[in-house]
Protein backbone atom coordinates (compact mmCIF):
# COMPACT_ATOMS: atom_id res chain seq x y z
CA UNK A 1 0.00 0.00 0.00
CA UNK A 2 1.45 3.41 -0.83
CA UNK A 3 1.48 5.70 1.98
CA UNK A 4 1.82 9.56 0.71
CA UNK A 5 4.69 11.16 3.71
CA UNK A 6 3.26 15.14 3.82
CA UNK A 7 6.90 16.74 4.45
CA UNK A 8 9.58 18.08 2.56
CA UNK A 9 11.60 18.03 5.42
CA UNK A 10 14.40 15.26 5.29
CA UNK A 11 15.01 14.64 8.67
CA UNK A 12 11.46 13.70 9.67
CA UNK A 13 11.26 11.57 6.80
CA UNK A 14 14.08 9.80 6.99
CA UNK A 15 12.79 9.48 10.72
CA UNK A 16 9.55 7.99 9.49
CA UNK A 17 11.07 5.64 6.85
CA UNK A 18 13.34 3.89 9.40
CA UNK A 19 10.20 3.23 11.97
CA UNK A 20 8.00 1.73 8.68
CA UNK A 21 10.64 0.22 7.32
CA UNK A 22 9.12 -3.28 8.45
CA UNK A 23 5.50 -2.60 7.50
CA UNK A 24 3.89 -3.48 3.98
CA UNK A 25 4.33 0.08 3.02
CA UNK A 26 5.50 1.67 0.00
CA UNK A 27 6.56 5.13 1.03
CA UNK A 28 5.94 8.28 -1.35
CA UNK A 29 7.75 11.07 -0.51
CA UNK A 30 5.84 14.62 -0.85
CA UNK A 31 8.60 15.55 -2.91
CA UNK A 32 7.90 13.20 -5.77
CA UNK A 33 4.55 14.77 -6.56
CA UNK A 34 4.03 17.76 -8.48
CA UNK A 35 2.15 21.24 -8.08
CA UNK A 36 1.20 19.83 -4.87
CA UNK A 37 -0.84 22.68 -2.59
CA UNK A 38 0.40 24.33 0.26
CA UNK A 39 -1.05 24.12 3.42
CA UNK A 40 -1.21 27.12 5.53
CA UNK A 41 -0.97 25.41 9.01
CA UNK A 42 -3.30 27.98 10.89
CA UNK A 43 -4.38 25.87 13.61
CA UNK A 44 -5.10 26.41 17.13
CA UNK A 45 -3.76 23.23 17.75
CA UNK A 46 -1.47 20.49 17.13
CA UNK A 47 -3.99 18.27 16.09
CA UNK A 48 -5.18 20.58 13.90
CA UNK A 49 -2.88 21.36 11.78
CA UNK A 50 -1.93 17.43 11.20
CA UNK A 51 -5.35 16.73 10.53
CA UNK A 52 -5.59 19.84 8.09
CA UNK A 53 -2.43 18.96 6.16
CA UNK A 54 -3.58 15.24 5.99
CA UNK A 55 -6.75 15.75 4.72
CA UNK A 56 -5.43 18.43 2.15
CA UNK A 57 -2.83 16.62 0.80
CA UNK A 58 -4.65 13.45 0.66
CA UNK A 59 -7.84 14.48 -1.16
CA UNK A 60 -4.69 16.05 -3.87
CA UNK A 61 -2.92 12.89 -3.75
CA UNK A 62 -5.88 10.74 -4.28
CA UNK A 63 -4.17 8.04 -1.53
CA UNK A 64 -3.39 7.19 2.33
CA UNK A 65 -1.55 10.54 3.59
CA UNK A 66 0.59 10.75 6.30
CA UNK A 67 1.03 14.49 7.93
CA UNK A 68 2.42 15.42 11.42
CA UNK A 69 2.67 18.39 12.84
CA UNK A 70 5.17 19.32 15.80
CA UNK A 71 6.79 21.49 18.34
CA UNK A 72 8.45 22.71 21.24
CA UNK A 73 6.33 24.12 24.42
CA UNK A 74 8.54 25.88 26.97
CA UNK A 75 6.63 26.40 30.24
CA UNK A 76 8.54 29.96 31.34
CA UNK A 77 7.01 30.76 27.87
CA UNK A 78 3.54 30.11 28.36
CA UNK A 79 3.78 26.83 25.96
CA UNK A 80 5.33 29.18 22.72
CA UNK A 81 6.53 28.07 20.32
CA UNK A 82 3.95 25.53 20.53
CA UNK A 83 2.20 25.53 16.94
CA UNK A 84 4.54 28.30 15.62
CA UNK A 85 7.78 26.69 16.55
CA UNK A 86 9.13 26.36 12.81
CA UNK A 87 7.90 30.18 12.72
CA UNK A 88 8.73 31.27 15.87
CA UNK A 89 11.42 34.24 14.35
CA UNK A 90 9.30 35.05 11.60
CA UNK A 91 7.90 34.47 8.51
CA UNK A 92 11.64 33.82 6.78
CA UNK A 93 12.42 31.56 10.24
CA UNK A 94 15.35 29.41 10.09
CA UNK A 95 16.91 27.11 12.71
CA UNK A 96 19.60 29.60 13.56
CA UNK A 97 17.16 32.44 13.79
CA UNK A 98 14.66 30.10 15.97
CA UNK A 99 17.08 28.92 18.64
CA UNK A 100 18.39 32.30 18.64
CA UNK A 101 15.09 33.97 19.90
CA UNK A 102 14.48 31.31 21.89
CA UNK A 103 17.38 31.95 24.02
CA UNK A 104 16.86 35.23 23.87
CA UNK A 105 13.31 34.84 25.57
CA UNK A 106 15.06 33.00 28.51
CA UNK A 107 17.83 34.87 29.44
CA UNK A 108 18.19 35.07 32.78
CA UNK A 109 16.39 31.85 33.71
CA UNK A 110 17.68 29.36 35.85
CA UNK A 111 17.84 25.18 34.81
CA UNK A 112 14.63 24.97 37.02
CA UNK A 113 12.50 27.51 35.02
CA UNK A 114 13.68 25.93 31.58
CA UNK A 115 11.29 23.01 31.82
CA UNK A 116 9.99 22.18 27.90
CA UNK A 117 8.45 19.37 25.91
CA UNK A 118 8.77 18.47 22.67
CA UNK A 119 5.19 17.31 20.97
CA UNK A 120 4.16 15.57 17.83
CA UNK A 121 1.03 14.88 17.03
CA UNK A 122 0.45 12.55 13.75
CA UNK A 123 -2.94 12.30 11.33
CA UNK A 124 -3.20 9.69 8.96
CA UNK A 125 -5.91 10.23 6.30
CA UNK A 126 -7.83 8.90 3.46
CA UNK A 127 -8.45 10.70 0.96
CA UNK A 128 -12.31 11.45 0.60
CA UNK A 129 -12.74 9.54 -2.69
CA UNK A 130 -13.59 6.56 -0.38
CA UNK A 131 -14.92 6.91 3.22
CA UNK A 132 -13.37 9.64 4.94
CA UNK A 133 -11.28 7.88 8.01
CA UNK A 134 -8.52 9.71 10.01
CA UNK A 135 -6.40 8.75 12.89
CA UNK A 136 -4.60 10.73 15.52
CA UNK A 137 -1.31 9.67 17.50
CA UNK A 138 0.54 11.72 19.77
CA UNK A 139 2.83 11.47 21.65
CA UNK A 140 5.40 14.13 23.81
CA UNK A 141 9.35 14.38 25.24
CA UNK A 142 10.55 16.19 28.29
CA UNK A 143 13.73 18.19 28.79
CA UNK A 144 14.67 21.64 29.32
CA UNK A 145 16.19 24.10 27.23
CA UNK A 146 19.59 24.27 27.41
CA UNK A 147 21.80 27.85 27.76
CA UNK A 148 24.00 27.22 24.33
CA UNK A 149 23.32 25.08 21.26
CA UNK A 150 25.26 21.86 21.66
CA UNK A 151 25.66 19.34 19.16
CA UNK A 152 25.53 19.49 15.11
CA UNK A 153 23.04 16.53 14.30
CA UNK A 154 19.40 16.30 14.18
CA UNK A 155 17.33 19.85 13.33
CA UNK A 156 14.89 22.33 14.52
CA UNK A 157 15.50 23.08 18.08
CA UNK A 158 17.60 20.22 18.72
CA UNK A 159 20.81 21.56 19.96
CA UNK A 160 18.98 23.44 22.41
CA UNK A 161 16.89 20.40 23.85
CA UNK A 162 18.24 19.01 26.80
CA UNK A 163 17.15 15.51 27.36
CA UNK A 164 18.50 14.45 31.23
CA UNK A 165 18.70 10.63 30.78
CA UNK A 166 20.91 10.95 27.89
CA UNK A 167 22.85 13.99 29.78
CA UNK A 168 22.44 15.69 25.78
CA UNK A 169 21.31 17.53 23.42
CA UNK A 170 18.73 16.23 21.02
CA UNK A 171 22.02 17.58 18.65
CA UNK A 172 24.26 15.51 20.48
CA UNK A 173 23.19 11.55 19.92
CA UNK A 174 22.39 10.08 16.50
CA UNK A 175 19.04 9.96 14.63
CA UNK A 176 19.09 6.69 15.93
CA UNK A 177 19.45 7.14 19.37
CA UNK A 178 16.87 10.07 19.33
CA UNK A 179 14.58 8.42 17.58
CA UNK A 180 14.19 5.65 20.78
CA UNK A 181 12.60 8.32 23.20
CA UNK A 182 11.46 11.41 20.75
CA UNK A 183 8.31 12.97 20.38
CA UNK A 184 7.94 11.68 16.74
CA UNK A 185 9.64 8.00 17.56
CA UNK A 186 7.21 7.32 20.36
CA UNK A 187 4.31 8.87 17.94
CA UNK A 188 5.78 6.48 15.00
CA UNK A 189 5.64 2.95 17.10
CA UNK A 190 1.87 4.31 17.93
CA UNK A 191 1.32 4.51 14.45
CA UNK A 192 3.67 1.31 13.25
CA UNK A 193 2.02 -0.58 16.06
CA UNK A 194 -1.67 0.24 14.91
CA UNK A 195 -0.86 0.12 11.15
CA UNK A 196 -1.51 -3.81 10.83
CA UNK A 197 -4.93 -3.71 12.43
CA UNK A 198 -5.88 -0.41 10.22
CA UNK A 199 -4.15 -2.33 7.14
CA UNK A 200 -7.75 -3.95 6.32
CA UNK A 201 -9.84 -0.77 6.51
CA UNK A 202 -7.72 1.27 4.30
CA UNK A 203 -7.66 -0.68 1.05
Amino acid sequence: MELLVGTTNAGKLAEIEAVLKGLPIQIVPLSSLGGYPEVIEDGKSFEENALKKARTLADFSGILTLADDSGLEVEALGGAPGVHSARYSGEDADDARNNEKLLQALTGLPREQRQARFVCVLALCLPTSGARREWLFRAECEGWIAFAPRGKNGFGYDPLFFYPPFGKTFGEVDRETKGRVSHRGKALRKLAQALPSLLPLLR
